[in-house]
Parts: C-alpha cells; structure tokens; sequence
C-alpha cells in the first residue's frame, strides 16, 4: 500500500475551490505560451510539463531570447526566469484570478515581454474573462502542492508506460484547458472529422487535435460531474466493442455519461502496488482499443528482450 507522501489523498470536495482557481491561473500562463509558441500538431505546443518543483511552461522563444514560467508549488511561488539572467517572483496566495493576472502581465512587461492573450477561458462553461474575475480567489497551499505531488507520480508512471510504444506518441504532458495530465498513442490511420462542441475552442482546433485514430489517457482531479480524482482512458473513434471490453484492474469501469473507462484515482493510491494497478488500467484499456480496433500491434509496441 502507498504511503500518504507519495500518492497523497486528493478528496475533490475538500480543495475543489483552490482547484478552480488553479485552473484558471493555470490557463493565464498557458496562453502566454499559446500565444508565443509556433503551432504544433494536436496542439501540442499549449500543455505544461511537471517538473520537480510544480509545472512548467517550459522555454518559450521571444525575440532571439528565451523565458520561461514556473509554478513551484513547494515555496508557492510563480517564477518568471528570461535567457538574459532576469526573473520575477509572484507570491502564490488566496488572490482573484484578475489580481493574479493583472500581476502576471506586470511582471512580463517589467521584463520587457509584450503579449496579448485571449481572457475568455477554454474548455469551462460560462467562463468569466480573466480580467472580470474575482469569483475564483481560493488558495490552499497544501491542497495544491498534494495535487502535484500525486502529479509527479502519475507523470512518472505514464512516461513508463509510453516507453512501450514505437508508434506515433505525445509527450506526457499537462492541458491546461481540461486541467489533466495526458498521454495519447496514435494508430497512423485517419480518423473521421470530430464534430462534438467544447467551449472556448473552435471547431477547427478539435477537428485538428483528433484527425487520427487515438487511445489516449490520463488523470485529473474531478469535476464536470465526476466528484472525484479519476485516471480515464478513451478511444477515437470507438469501436462498439471497446466499451465491453474488460479491462484492470478491480475498479475501474466504463462510464456511459462519459464514454471512456475511469479507475478512481484512490483505486490506486491505495493498491499494494500503486504503480503496478496504475499500469495494468493504462495496457488494459490501450488493448481494448488496440484489440477492437485492429490496430497493427507488431509494429507499433515495443519488444523488449
């Protein structure tokens, strides 16, 4: 069984509005990095990455220079650090979503960055711009850095699991619009035009995003209906099959309302062996897919010898 430190407990209830204000912060610094990154496929060039301090934008480019942003949810800080050796501090605390972007965009244009983002934010539903936002104010400092520290987890496991896959992969990385650490395996085929709505994104963006057949998982912490932190797995296009197929380990199950199988994440924080249960759900369900749909396995999965 885990200890608390490792895959500590993530009750939705208890820190679900430092969560959506988080979200939100989080869609600040992930549109700076929209906004000054050239596009890749799938739009892979919005997510953040975990590091060994909270997440990051990663290096951005900027005229000839390069900066990069930090949330460090071990001194509870965002840091803003550019090529040129000059850096701002932002002191995470309980602040309104229109502080906290008032504060951001400060800091870049003290150090000389100039950006513009898009203030309506994606993926929520009747979302309040950025700038008109004083709602969302909530900041538990446990609550968060116990949120990335299950992140760094999870980021650990799904980059194992990825080492498995010679095929066309994503990065294990962090979307900020649906606020959920993901990895997504690519079959190499076509998939037929998505045309399902999802607010704050055009249709264009969607239709990009999945133009090829994908098994795609990955954890987030609850909402939209689910009440608790989650793994989840799911298929495009789905075979009619997929969802009968059984899948591991003990607990995990297909959600109709969904349409994608879900394994709580306590599931697997408290298994014997956390990573070996996170595992078993991640292969299960990438073979329900892989199976239903007849994907090429030999010449997509890596053999190890």
């Amino acid at each position: 069984m885990s200890d608390d430190a490792a895959w500590p407990p993530l009750p939705y209830s208890a820190w679900k509005a430092t969560c959506d204000t988080l979200h939100l912060w989080t869609q600040i610094v992930g549109k700076i990095r929209l906004n000054l990154t050239p596009w890749l496929n799938h739009s892979w060039h919005v997510p953040l990455y975990v590091t060994a301090r909270g997440l990051s934008t990663s290096v951005i480019p900027y005229r000839g220079e390069n900066f990069e942003i930090r949330f460090d949810f071990i001194d509870h800080t965002l840091d803003i650090e550019t090529s040129g050796g000059q850096r701002r501090r932002i002191r995470l605390m309980p602040e309104s979503v229109c502080d906290f972007h008032a504060a951001v965009m400060k800091a870049l244009t003290d150090l000389g960055i100039e950006v513009q983002i898009t203030e309506r934010p994606c993926e929520i539903p009747d979302a309040i711009s950025f700038s008109d936002d004083r709602v969302h104010a909530s900041y538990d400092a446990d609550a968060a850095q116990r949120f990335w520290r299950a992140l760094v987890q999870v980021d650990r496991v799904f980059k194992k699991f990825r080492a498995g896959f010679i095929g066309k992969a994503s990065p294990v990385h962090f979307f900020w619009g649906s606020f959920d650490l993901a990895v997504t395996r690519f079959s190499g085929r076509p998939a037929p035009p998505f045309t399902s709505k999802v607010p704050g994104l055009s249709t264009a963006v969607m239709a990009e995003a999945y133009s090829h057949e994908v098994s795609s998982a990955g954890f987030w912490p609850g909402g939209g209906g689910i009440e608790y932190a989650s793994f989840y797995s799911y298929a495009y296009p789905a075979p009619d099959a997929f969802k009968d197929a059984k899948v591991s380990p003990q607990g995990a199950f297909f959600s109709e309302k969904l349409g994608e199988f879900l394994l709580p994440y306590d599931e697997v924080r408290n298994a014997r062996d956390p990573e070996a249960s996170l595992l078993s759900f991640l292969q299960s369900t990438y073979e329900a897919e892989a199976e239903t749909a007849h994907w090429d396995r030999s010449s997509l999965e890596k053999h190890f010898v």
